[in-house]
């Protein structure tokens, strides 16, 4: 890991100290058939504005939020608590009415003035692979703290750190490649999962998860904790094998 003392401003070496990592929560709205998204240039919206708010309630939960370098680059998410109201009870508690932001990149590539970085308070924390993490600090500069992370890039190692960092829950947002990273490496306790009520079809389009060797199986299934209908749509919640309550 980074820790050279002439480290450019923003490259960051992993926090210090022993910590427990952080409650993972994967939230996801996908097709029928398991995508996420068309092959199309416009964002298919696979929710609903009830569903949108109750994952606004959801992230006004948790401490951080994750997304991978190509959801940045593709949707420009703003991945903020809309909620004035639960803005409020957040910083009524003491906490900051904005997660802090979390991105994983192996290419480097990131716009320092894309919405990520731009909007709220809180602070933003990319983890990049070691070939690239000298690149992204400068590029970045204060926009966001770059921590070398590894060759491979090493999900517990980045988890841990987040823990020595005060993140106790994480909701992790996609999109499909970091879905498979955190679902093989075992690193997930908690699946909400949306079922729109319709097909996509189209093999180029991505979807939930990619191929994979999964600790899920048919000897090792999740347990569904939950059923709620949305309208048309449904919230699956399930609990992984192992997860902690």
């Amino acid at each position: 890991m980074f820790s050279s003392p002439h480290a450019p401003a923003g490259l960051l070496p992993y926090a210090h100290g022993v910590s427990e990592r952080p409650y993972v929560l994967l939230s996801c709205a996908m097709s029928v058939d398991g995508y996420i998204d068309d092959a199309s240039p416009e964002r298919l919206r696979l929710s609903s504005p009830a569903d949108f708010d109750r994952v606004d309630d959801v992230r006004a939960t948790c401490d951080a939020i994750l997304v991978g370098a190509g959801t940045v680059r593709r949707d420009d998410p703003k991945l903020l608590v809309k909620s004035e109201a639960r803005r409020a009870r957040r910083k009524a508690r003491g906490r900051s009415p904005d997660l802090v932001k979390v991105t994983v990149t192996w290419s480097g590539d990131l716009d320092p003035e894309s919405r990520f970085f731009t909007t709220g308070e809180a602070p933003k924390l990319v983890y990049s692979h070691s070939q690239t993490a000298h690149e992204v600090a400068v590029r970045l500069g204060d926009r966001a703290e770059v921590v070398d992370a590894g060759d491979p890039v090493s999900f517990p190692a980045m988890l841990n750190d987040l823990g020595a960092r005060g993140v106790r829950r994480l909701m992790v947002e996609g999109g499909g490649g970091i879905h498979t990273h955190f679902l093989t490496s075992g690193l997930v306790d908690e699946l909400q999962l949306v079922v729109a009520p319709f097909f996509i079809g189209d093999p180029s389009a991505p979807r939930f998860a990619k191929s994979g060797v999964f600790p899920q199986s048919p000897d090792r299934p999740m347990r569904l904790e939950e059923v709620t209908r949305i309208g048309n749509l449904a919230l699956l919640r399930y609990l992984v094998g192992g997860a902690r309550g």
